[in-house]
């Protein structure tokens, strides 16, 4: 069939499956998960094809991608292996933490792989996409690859050393998190839920927004809507006294720490 197909049917395949039908994709897509409703929504959703079996998903693969939790790879790296890979075929993981060399002594020579870390924004075409390849990928597989995530948003191609330092730093849930905690606090001095809403995401993405899109540098933009003595100023002064940036960078380095946990399971 020579389709893409997902093994795991979670959060990041409905998202980037989602974004990949609205990025104009028509191909056949196989869907394989134990779980029966997973499926069911996706294929209700996206008409994607819903493959209980793993031989028929592996079968029907023109392009691989393993998209379930890192704790779970070793045990469908092993199933698979079992089954059996027909011929070569390009696998690409979405599984943080697990390094490439761990990937390919899984499963062999058959198989050419690709790391992938793609954001779940990418179900809105605005996400974006980290790659590193391996070994063995000709440089026609290697633009297939990127030209299926372009689809759904940005994509970069960085080492795999950088791997774990993007997979902690570019995640949509520290915008999230900050939105929450701003949103949080502002209804905590007085404004009702839906303005201060409307405010913290004003603050949040209308002011990145305007630095990605502009020709101002960050410095620039933090000096013009931080006037010296001014409230803005002494908010943020404020923060930096209570220890942000010391709290992100802690965050940041306990990521990486999962991340190694990861690759040792």
């Amino acid at each position: 069939m020579n389709a893409i197909v997902f093994l795991g049917g979670g959060r990041i395949t409905s998202a980037l499956v989602t974004g990949l039908r609205r990025g104009g994709y028509e191909g056949p897509i196989v869907v394989h998960d134990r779980h029966s409703a997973k499926l069911g929504r996706l294929k209700r959703e996206h008409g994607v094809i819903a493959e209980a079996s793993l031989p028929r998903a592996l079968g029907s693969a023109g392009l691989l991608i393993i998209a379930v939790r890192p704790g779970s790879v070793g045990a469908l790296l092993k199933q698979i292996g079992k089954e059996g890979i027909r011929g070569p075929i390009t696998a690409v993981s979405l599984a943080a933490g697990i390094p490439l060399s761990q990937l390919q002594t899984a499963l062999g020579q058959p198989v050419r792989w690709v790391r992938a870390m793609p954001s779940p924004v990418c179900r809105s075409r605005r996400g974006l996409t980290a790659l590193t390849f391996g070994r063995g990928l000709s440089k026609r597989e290697r633009t297939k690859v990127r030209s299926l995530f372009a689809r759904t948003g940005d994509v970069v191609e960085i080492p795999e050393k950088q791997f774990d330092a993007f997979t902690v730093t570019y995640s949509c849930s520290h915008g999230y998190h900050a939105l929450q905690a701003l949103i949080a606090a502002a209804e905590g001095i007085g404004l009702n839920r839906r303005i201060a809403r409307m405010a913290a995401a004003h603050a949040l993405a209308d002011g990145i927004t305007a630095w990605r899109e502009g020709d101002l540098s960050l410095k620039s933009l933090m000096h013009e809507a931080a006037t010296p003595g001014g409230i803005a100023a002494s908010v943020m002064a404020s923060l930096d006294r209570a220890g942000y940036g010391k709290l992100v960078a802690q965050g940041l380095r306990t990521g990486i720490h999962q991340a190694r946990r990861n690759a040792r399971r």
